[in-house]
């Protein structure tokens, strides 16, 4: 199986909401007809552009993947499991909750809950998102709220500037406010229980489907617990690394660099690349190929020398920004070697809590941090 760094075309999604130019992330998307709300990269439709699997749909090719690719713990009886989006908020999205897993499991035919994060690009002044509850807001008073028209006071505002980020776990209340381009890293679900939409209609003049009473049951209520996030920074060798936040869906951080990142991939998952800003080439060695037969004429010595040069050799590909790009479990060590300053998000899923609080002390993060980075869903 030929393993080697993989991108996505991104699929692109109307909303009422969204914009009408996607620049500068896709500058050949100005002008538009239709507003777009969102660019998923790692949707079941996005299609591999090259790898292996180039014109395939991730959704096609996931079942199927081989471990060197998905990674020793890799689930592949259920969808791949985080789905990354860029959002294009030039309106308020919806006043809205999701489910966790169980309860999508139980009421969605199986489904699977929606747990996420906010990584934001770009704010406008004054920009802010809502998340969470006040404290004193109950399951009856924000009924009311609901009906009139005032849901919105019952939520917590929060300001936010290029840089900034948001958890958002199961539960949560919530909308994205306007004047907002983000990353979104979530578990690979578009389930969605709105309760208030500002009584917007689309072009059929059509309101969309409220879902109040599975919202209502979903919510929490009381003490809340995402929110802005307080990253911890590390620098390593020239990359200034930050952890925002790591749970049982996905941990996620960002690297920024001027000249190269090195890292090795673990043959247990596979990672995410989500690249922000700068351009480069992604490089990793070609496998050392195994010593020809004795009966092939080579001597021992040649075939040795064969197997030390192919080893030394290397592959690159061209990355740029708003591309997201898988990396094999089993590629190995690679290099991100820039030719200008570089952003990326890297996300990934742990097998469980212990594996990425022992990552996050490997990576030199403080043990005062690790204890707040890390996310127990209750």
């Amino acid at each position: 199986m030929i393993v080697c760094p993989a991108r996505f075309e991104p699929t692109f999604s109307p909303r009422p909401w969204g914009a009408r130019s996607l620049s500068p992330l896709f500058p050949e998307k100005s002008n538009l007809a239709d507003p777009i709300g969102e660019a998923w990269m790692t949707g079941n439709e996005s299609r591999f552009v090259d790898g292996p699997f180039a014109g395939r749909t991730l959704g096609e090719v996931w079942p199927a993947m081989s471990a060197e690719w998905a990674g020793t713990d890799a689930d592949r009886n259920a969808a791949f499991p985080l789905l990354v989006k860029f959002i294009f908020a030039e309106e308020k999205l919806s006043v809205q909750v999701h489910p966790n897993d169980s309860y999508a499991a139980l009421h969605e035919n199986g489904g699977r809950g929606k747990t996420e994060m906010w990584y934001i690009l770009r704010a406008a002044p004054g920009a802010e998102v809502l998340a969470g509850l006040h404290p004193e807001v109950t399951r009856d008073s924000f009924r009311r709220m609901i009906e009139n028209g005032t849901a919105e006071n019952a939520l917590v505002h929060v300001p936010l500037r290029a840089g900034d980020a948001v958890f958002v776990p199961a539960g949560t209340a919530h909308t994205i406010g306007a004047g907002l381009m983000l990353c979104e890293i979530q578990e690979q679900s578009d389930t969605t229980y709105r309760v208030y939409d500002y009584n917007r209609r689309d072009a059929q003049g059509r309101s969309r489907e409220l879902h109040v009473e599975k919202a209502l049951e979903v919510m929490r209520f009381g003490k809340q617990e995402g929110g802005k996030l307080q990253p911890a920074r590390v620098e390593q060798d020239g990359v200034a690394k930050t952890f925002f936040i790591a749970c049982n869906h996905f941990a996620t951080e960002r690297w920024e660099f001027a000249r190269a990142a090195r890292a090795t991939t673990s043959p247990a998952h596979f990672e995410l690349m989500i690249f922000i800003g700068g351009e480069g080439e992604i490089r990793w060695p070609v496998g050392a190929a195994a010593a020809p037969a004795a009966s092939s004429g080579i001597s021992p010595v040649t075939a040795a020398a064969i197997s030390s040069a192919n080893a030394a050799k290397s592959q690159s590909v061209r990355y740029s920004p708003a591309q997201a790009w898988i990396l094999p479990a089993a590629l190995g060590a690679y290099e991100i070697a820039a030719s200008s300053p570089t952003s990326l998000l890297r996300t990934w899923v742990p097998a469980n809590l212990s594996e990425a609080a022992n990552y996050l002390a490997a990576q030199g993060v403080a043990e005062s941090d690790r204890s707040r980075l890390i996310y127990s869903e209750r």
